[in-house]
């Protein structure tokens, strides 16, 4: 934990709370939800009226409003010389099961930081933007952090705008039908430095009683798709001895998986998202099952470990129940470490306004991880509520949103050189 003071007699500058909170509150009845969250899947009506909210308030306020070809937003501020942008965001897509804050907090405070240097009449070197990176949740289309991989060039855009839902829908083809297939070129451009500001999603800095995290990095993590195949079989004439049923290749597979954290200490993470069993009737033995096992580990090498047991772990639970076994990997993001000067304009805006905090590495993947490759980037946390996230129940307080908005107002004016 890292102490800071702050002088009364150099008050330092701070965004307006209320209206970032009540921004927040606006956004957040775009896809509510009963229980009080947001399912606002990427690409979907819900998530163009968000989108269109958010374009609204950055034209109103009069900045630039572009949309590149892989539908990410960019509004900017304009600097005092042609320089290279300070760029912050996230994204307003959410899981079908979301709360009110993932993304769409980072992204709506850097529309905060932007609308109170026009009220205080503060000019920058550097140009500011704020940018909404599409299809980072990877729920509804299967590639996490899409938009910000292409802009990032890890990805290429043909391939992203060919990948499809569920019920066969493209994301180029949803991109043209919300109206977000934008005419500008989806490829890096030079940046002064990018900044990510979003909730934990983990328990640490509210274990701690800390008011925000310093991101240094994230860990190294990969989803993968496991399929076992074996025959449709009646429930009842079929003796267990002669089937081949993959839900018992399953069963061997899940206790293995979970052995692996034991084996590989508390920083690993293995999880099983989804699961599907096919033909999904209650007297056939499913012929296919498939499911997502999500792995993550600080540590390359044990990463890397990770990664091969599952397919090992996955062939072997096949052996043993006479099926078969494909294991894809569908997503993967290498660990980052995120760049030292941004990662020190954060801590001195923490302790310009006298804030709690500590560096920490994320758990999660970001878009913030696409930039990092391209550009200086950092990210900052702020603690919810239980760390509980992708969930309806997910919560900060206003006071916990304002801080971390106003820890990014000073870091992004550090490296916009404010004269």
């Amino acid at each position: 934990m890292e102490p800071q003071e702050n002088s009364l007699e150099d008050t330092p500058l701070q965004i307006n709370g209320e209206r970032l909170w009540q921004r927040l509150m606006t956004m957040a009845t775009h896809g509510a939800t009963p229980r009080g969250g947001c399912n606002r899947q990427a690409l979907t009506d819900v998530d163009r009226r968000g989108r269109d909210l958010f374009v609204d308030w950055c034209r109103e306020a009069g900045y630039d409003t572009r949309v590149d070809a892989i539908g990410n937003i960019f509004a900017r501020r304009a600097g005092m010389e042609a320089l290279p942008p300070v760029l912050t965001g996230s994204h307003l897509d959410t899981q079908p099961t979301g709360g009110k804050f993932d993304g769409v907090y980072g992204v709506l405070a850097g529309l905060e930081v932007l609308n109170t240097l026009d009220e205080q009449g503060i000019a920058t070197r550097h140009p500011l933007e704020v940018a909404v990176w599409t299809n980072e949740e990877g729920c509804r289309f299967p590639s996490a952090m899409l938009g910000s991989a292409v802009w990032g060039g890890s990805m290429a855009l043909a391939d992203a705008l060919a990948l499809e839902d569920r019920e066969g829908h493209s994301v180029g083809d949803e991109l043209v039908r919300i109206g977000y297939a934008g005419q500008e070129e989806a490829s890096a451009r030079p940046l002064k430095a990018a900044f990510e500001l979003h909730i934990e999603q983990g328990p640490v800095l509210e274990a701690e009683q800390l008011d925000i995290g310093i991101v240094t990095g994230v860990q190294h993590m990969s989803r993968h798709l496991v399929t076992f195949s074996g025959e449709a079989t009646h429930a009842g004439p079929t003796p267990m001895s002669m089937r081949r049923d993959p839900v018992r290749a399953l069963s061997a597979l899940l206790p293995e998986l979970y052995k692996l954290v034991e084996e590989h200490g508390v920083d690993t993470r293995v999880t099983v998202g989804f699961l599907d069993a096919r033909p999904g009737a209650g007297n056939t033995v499913p012929h296919t099952v498939e499911l997502t096992v999500d792995v993550r580990h600080p540590l390359a090498a044990v990463y890397s470990d990770l990664r091969a047991a599952v397919t090992d772990l996955a062939a072997g639970a096949a052996t043993g129940a006479g099926v078969t076994a494909e294991v894809a990997c569908l997503w993967e993001a290498p660990g980052v470490s995120f760049d030292e000067s941004c990662v020190a304009s954060v801590r001195t805006a923490t302790q310009r306004l006298g804030l709690r905090a500590r560096g920490i590495v994320s758990g999660a993947g970001h878009d913030a991880c696409n930039l990092a490759g391209v550009a200086p980037t950092g990210m900052i946390f702020i603690p919810c509520e239980g760390g509980v996230s992708h969930n309806e129940a997910e919560a900060i307080t206003p006071a916990q949103a304002t801080a971390g908005a106003n820890v990014l107002l000073h870091a992004m004016l550090e490296q916009a050189e404010r004269p």
